[in-house]
């Protein structure tokens, strides 16, 4: 049964566990061949961060226990439907004294829809900097839930699918410290911090961390590049769809405490817009950075 089909709201805990279920794939028959879940409540594409964190976990499934991820580089090739599974093919193309490298193809119906290639490595200690200090901002809990607005916003919307994707409940909560695209329509600078993290305790297997910092990650990170053109998907000034996505992983961390999402854009032109994050922990410490270039186009009056 999908979350619009109940009559109360799923509590934090079954979503948090929904969550964990999606981004379980289970192997199939075929060796190295793993079933990405579909999204029980799924509406029209499936969502990026999605297919991203599946593929990551079915390429750490066949990596030994002792090297982590650091780094993946994918590649959106098709929209996704939520009818559907993900097939997820893994080559183990590399396996070193101390790295390993996999390639991912996840496809639907035998159609590729993303590559991805990731990176594992075993501890080590070696020099350490870091020189990305913490931005200045409001806790999360000094801000109001993110679905708070969406239910106002919600309110305004014509189109039952957008109001339905709007209210939809969600196992990882937003808190905004600047307005995103869809509730500005004013031009301003392409920077934003949002804080994430799961609406309920998670179990302690850090590659479950590692997947759903990779979902999570996939929020919000194409719509800075609108900021500076007061432009939004939501009221149908917009098209565009994510071209790539990089992560890479520096420390660990726990998804279900607060972790915040900087986020800047750089550029665009050309029918694209680039873009940065830097994720942090509460106590400011960085533990992942990403970019992503997707396809950001103005729509066009129809004759």
């Amino acid at each position: 049964m999908s979350d619009a089909d109940e009559a109360t709201p799923p509590s934090p805990e079954t979503l948090v566990e929904r969550l964990v279920t999606l981004l379980t794939p289970e192997e199939t028959v075929g060796h190295d061949i793993y079933r990405g879940p579909r999204k029980g409540d799924g509406i029209g594409r499936v969502f990026g961060g999605q297919v991203i964190a599946q593929a990551l976990r079915a390429a750490e499934m066949t990596v030994e226990d002792d090297r982590a991820p650091h780094s993946l580089h994918a590649y959106f090739l098709r929209g996704g439907s939520e009818d559907y599974d993900i097939e997820l093919a893994v080559d183990r193309q590399f396996d070193g004294r101390s790295f390993s490298n996999r390639r991912v193809v996840a496809k639907q119906k035998g159609t590729p829809i993303l590559n991805l290639a990731a990176s594992f490595q075993r501890p080590e200690e070696g020099l350490e900097h870091v020189d990305a200090p913490m931005p200045e901002v409001p806790h999360a809990e000094e801000l109001r839930p993110e679905m708070e607005i969406r239910r106002e916003m919600a309110d305004t919307l014509k189109d039952e699918n957008a109001r339905r994707y709007m209210l939809r409940p969600r196992a990882i909560e937003l808190r905004n410290v600047d307005a995103p695209h869809w509730q500005s329509k004013e031009p301003k600078d392409p920077v934003s911090h949002t804080w994430f993290r799961a609406v309920a305790q998670m179990p302690d297997d850090p590659s479950l961390h590692r997947a759903a910092l990779a979902y999570a990650s996939d929020f919000m990170l194409l719509g800075t590049s609108a900021l500076p053109h007061g432009l939004s998907w939501w009221r149908n000034e917009l098209k565009g769809a994510s071209l790539d996505h990089a992560i890479w992983f520096h420390r660990p961390a726990r998804v279900d405490q607060w972790l915040l999402y900087a986020t800047d854009s750089p550029w665009s032109g050309g029918g694209r817009g680039f873009n940065r994050g830097k994720i942090f922990t509460e106590n400011g410490e960085l533990v992942a950075s990403v970019a992503q270039e997707g396809v950001i186009r103005k729509m066009r009056k129809k004759d």
